[in-house]
């Protein structure tokens, strides 16, 4: 008897245990059905939570590059200094100025003309060259006494007394390196032929100098650019009385690359 009921109390614990089992089996089936249920209802979300992090962790970052924007035209204003009538010669130099004022330098035209490096005009048989100095006399022209010109590395040399580091030499660089700038707000020391039309082949002469012989014309004049738009060219001509002289574009580049395509400018702080 006593057997009969340990027999029937075991079995009645299994049931139980059995129960409870089945129970938790059921409980843990729904909440998992929930959770599956969810995502089902959603799985746009899902799948762009995933592509998202894929996209954040794989794709690599693209560099955004800044495109230069074309200025197609530019005017800037300048101080003007008018070369004559102490230095009739001296159109280099007077531009010269014209330049350092516009980088805030007070200067002289003719404390310049006093600093310049010069040259004899003849001496020994040799021609002075421009590209060492001054050429013969700045302040009058006479056939006994002439002068001709200085080249872009004496000025700029004497540039580089005032505005050190500032200055660049811009000789040799293509016409859009000019306008770009000038773009910048920056004018342009240059030289170029005095009538702004390019220079026939019988103006120019063998100039026989120490250095070597090199071609030159007495039809070389220099200007400040101040700027340009797609026909013209902008400029303060120290010949001309005032400021905002113009010339044909097209016509002013081709003398200008006659002479080397000489230029000079500076540079913010």
């Amino acid at each position: 008897m006593a057997k009969q009921k340990f027999i029937a109390s075991a079995t009645m614990l299994l049931i139980i245990l059995g129960c409870a089992l089945v129970i938790t089996l059921l409980v843990h089936n729904k909440d998992e059905g929930k959770t599956l249920s969810a995502g089902a209802s959603h799985p746009e979300k899902q799948q762009s939570k995933d592509q998202t992090s894929v996209t954040q962790k794989d794709k690599p970052v693209k560099k955004v590059r800044k495109l230069e924007v074309e200025v197609k035209d530019k005017k800037l204003s300048a101080p003007y200094v008018r070369q004559k009538p102490e230095l009739p010669n001296g159109c280099e130099v007077t531009s010269l100025t014209m330049l350092l004022k516009s980088a805030g330098i007070s200067v002289d035209k003719l404390t310049l003309a006093s600093q310049i490096k010069k040259v004899p005009f003849e001496s020994d048989e040799f021609m002075g060259n421009p590209n060492e100095g001054f050429v013969g006399n700045m302040y009058h022209g006479s056939r006994s006494n002439p002068g001709y010109a200085v080249y872009h590395g004496p000025v700029a040399d004497l540039a580089q007394k005032y505005l050190g580091r500032q200055v660049i030499d811009l000789t040799g660089k293509p016409w859009s390196q000019i306008e770009k700038q000038i773009a910048s707000g920056k004018p342009v020391w240059t030289i170029t032929s005095i009538n702004f039309q390019p220079v026939p082949e019988s103006a120019w002469r063998e100039w026989r100098t120490r250095q070597g012989t090199i071609r030159i014309t007495f039809q070389e004049h220099s200007v400040l650019l101040t700027g340009y738009d797609e026909k013209n060219v902008y400029f303060n001509d120290p010949l001309a009385g005032g400021p905002g002289s113009k010339a044909n574009k097209a016509s002013f580049v081709q003398a200008w690359k006659q002479f080397g395509n000489q230029a000079i400018s500076y540079t913010s702080k």
